[in-house]
Parts: structure tokens; sequence; C-alpha cells
């Protein structure tokens, strides 16, 4: 690109200088062989004039009386009938001469001769210096197109670069801008572009780690449950019971993941119903049942009954099961799930007898990456955001002892 940049610029250049500069130095060149005409035309009149008032005044002709009527290097001759021939200066050797001859009154003839030499040299230093001029004119033209390839070669590789930091995975825009609109508007769009992919794979990234930690605690109560089945395989009903709760269990995984995909594709997507929330307390508690008795925890539910809520059971359940679990990580003694009245709105509080929420994190521990002990600090938040997508709230009321609360809204037709 660059040598064609260059190319084209100095052909430009070279027909502009071709152009210019013949036909310049045509004109000069004749402009100087006409100017020396008129000289030598010149000096024949005034010896003619000269020789005219000395016949008159019948007076001598001599060379000397003329001599200061010519310029250096021409040469006079002057023929008087009768008289002879009266001579100034040195006859050039050359054939190419400049010559001018006039005729007077009285048949007297003069005639002026000057050597083209010195027109050749003032031709050729006006030929040299137009020469120069175009040598200068190439020269400046060359490092213009030089200049201009790099400067316009310089923001392509650059773009270019940019191309393939986006093809190779690195989605970071560089904000680079050239001066040139065409190329700005490249830039523009590779940015943008750049600035899309980043948030699709942070939002990729988000999901898988969303996914991963909500799988995770559903996957371990159902992996338990199904022990507990492989235990009581000589009871048939008690095998049937646990059997449905983990058919419960995946179908609820199964809600679990498709929420999360709900989520990241359109967070404001209106999926509430009307539910009893007593099922979803009830199935909370069978669900965490294996794990409580394990660690010799109490999952004690309190407050109203029979409360119809609004919302998406699953999610509601996904979002109780986060809170009973941080719980269960980071609590201790009896988990108590309250159920009451807030205006229009009905709050689920889940409260353990641990040392609770350090004052220093305080509503930061619904932040991504933020604990305060060694666990990811993705649950809080990921609960956070599935509340808010399904209309509710999920807000820590207390932090000694740990209280968050998730406010639902209420259904007119309970009761």
């Amino acid at each position: 690109m660059k040598r064609r940049m260059i190319n084209s610029l100095l052909c430009v250049v070279l027909v502009v200088v071709v152009v210019f500069c013949v036909p310049l130095a045509l004109v000069e060149k004749r402009t100087i062989v006409n100017s020396a005409q008129d000289r030598v035309d010149a000096a024949a009149v005034r010896v003619l004039a000269l020789v005219e008032n000395r016949l008159a005044a019948k007076e001598p002709v001599t060379g000397d009386k003329f001599a200061n009527q010519v310029s250096e290097g021409q040469y006079v001759e002057v023929d008087i009938p009768g008289r002879g021939i009266v001579s100034s200066g040195h006859r050039p050797d050359s054939s190419h001469l400049l010559r001018a001859v006039e005729r007077g009154a009285s048949g007297e003839t003069v005639t002026v001769e000057q050597s083209r030499e010195a027109v050749d040299h003032e031709i050729a230093n006006m030929l040299l210096l137009l020469g120069v001029v175009a040598l200068l004119a190439v020269q400046a033209a060359v490092a213009l197109a030089v200049w201009q390839a790099k400067r316009l070669a310089r923001p392509l590789t650059d773009l270019a670069e940019t191309a393939e930091r986006l093809g190779s995975g690195d989605p970071r825009p560089r904000d680079r801008r050239y001066g040139v609109p065409e190329l700005d508007r490249v830039a523009e769009v590779l940015d943008t572009s750049a600035e899309r992919i980043a948030r699709m794979l942070t939002a990729e990234r988000r999901l898988a780690a969303d996914a991963s930690h909500q799988l995770r605690t559903p996957l371990t109560a159902l992996s338990m449950r199904l022990e507990e089945i492989t235990a009581l395989a000589e009871e048939p009903e008690t095998v049937k019971e646990e059997a449905t709760i983990a058919l419960q269990q995946v179908e609820r995984l199964t809600d679990v993941v498709q929420r999360l995909l709900t989520t990241q594709r359109d967070p404001r997507s209106p999926t509430a119903v009307a539910f009893d929330l007593d099922d979803v307390v009830k199935q909370q508690v069978e669900e965490w049942g294996p794990s409580l008795r394990g660690t010799d925890r109490v999952l004690q539910v309190e407050g109203l009954r029979g409360v119809v809520a609004v919302g998406t059971p699953g999610t509601v359940a996904q979002v109780l099961a986060t809170l009973i679990e941080n719980s269960l990580m980071h609590g201790a003694g009896t988990i108590t799930l309250r159920v009451r009245p807030s205006g229009t709105s009905v709050v689920v509080e889940v409260q353990d007898e641990g040392p609770g929420v350090p004052a220093e994190l305080g509503n930061r521990v619904f932040e991504r990456a933020v604990s305060g002990r060694n666990s990811t600090g993705i649950g809080l938040a990921v609960a956070r955001d599935l509340a808010e997508a399904d209309g509710g709230r999920l807000e820590l009321l207390s932090l000694r002892p740990a209280v968050f609360a998730l406010f639902l809204g209420r259904s007119q037709r309970e009761g």
C-alpha cells in the first residue's frame, strides 16, 4: 500500500512538473532569444542614425565614431556607397549568429552581428534552474508521499492488530482515533464490537459461575437423598416417599437451569404467578432435612400459614435455598424460617444463631466475590438478582444475628 501511494503521488507530481516546466522552458527560451535579437536590432538602428547624421553634416564616418553605440561582443559593418565599408569590433566566427540589417535613405547599409553563445549560455542557465526546481519538487513530493503513506498505513496496521486481538479473544477496546473520518468510523465500530463481545463473554462466564454455584447445593441434597433411598431399600413406602422428593428436587434443578438462562437472556421477563408459599417452605424443609441432620442443626418454621404470594415458585425456592445454605455454612444453631406480613407484601425471613455478618461488610454481602468466609461470594449476589428479576426484593435486615428477608408480592385472592 505504501509503495502504491508513493508511486501514485510521484506520478501526479511528475505530470504536473512536465506540464508546467516544458511550456515554461519553451516560453523562456523564446523570450531570451527575442530579447537578444531586439538588442541587436536596436544597435543597428542607433548606428544608422549616427551614420546619417554624420553624412548630413558632411563629416567622416569611422569605426571609432559609432563603437560606443553597440554592446560588447557585437560586430558592426557600415557600407556607404562610394566610400567603402567601415567596421567596428570583431566578427564572430560562429555560424549561429544574431543579425540585424538597416538601410538608410542615401543607400547606406548597417549590419550588426552577435554570436549566440551568450544567448545559449543564458538559455542553459534557465533550463538548469528549472531542472533544479523540478528536482526539488519531486523530492518534496516523495517526502510528502512517504509521510502520507505512513500516516495512513499506521492506522490500518493498528486496526488490523485490533481485529486480530478480537479474533484471539482479547475484547478490550483501544479507544484510538486517527483524525481520518473513515478510519475513525472503522475504529469506532471495532471498539463497539469489542465492548459487545466483552459483555457477551462476561455474561457467559457469569452464567457458568452462577449455574455451577446454584446447582451445587441441590445436587448435594439430591445425592444425600439417593443415599438415604439406598439405605432404606427394604422399606418400600419410605423408598417411594424419598424417591418422590428426589424427583421434585430434579424438577427444581431443571427449573433452576431454565431460570438462570431466562435471567441471562432477559432479566425483566415476566414469569410471576400466584402460588402457595407453604408448599415452597415445605419443600425446603424436606430437601434440607438430610443436610441438617448430618450437622445436628434444626430448621424451624414460624409465622403465617396459608399465604398466597406472587412470584415464580422455582425462583423463590432457589432464593430460600441459598439463604438456608448460607446459614448452614456460615451460621450456627437453629435456623428459623419466618413468614410475616409487611403492608401489601409478605416477608420470608431466614435467621440463625451464628456470629452474624461482619460490620465492615454490611450490604456488600450481595456483591459478587464479596464474602466474609472462604466462599465464592456468588450465592447471595445471584439470589438478589433472581429475586429482583422475579419482582421481589432481598435485603439484610440485621447483622447480628444475621437476618435475611425476601419481600414478595401478596395475592389479592388469598383467603
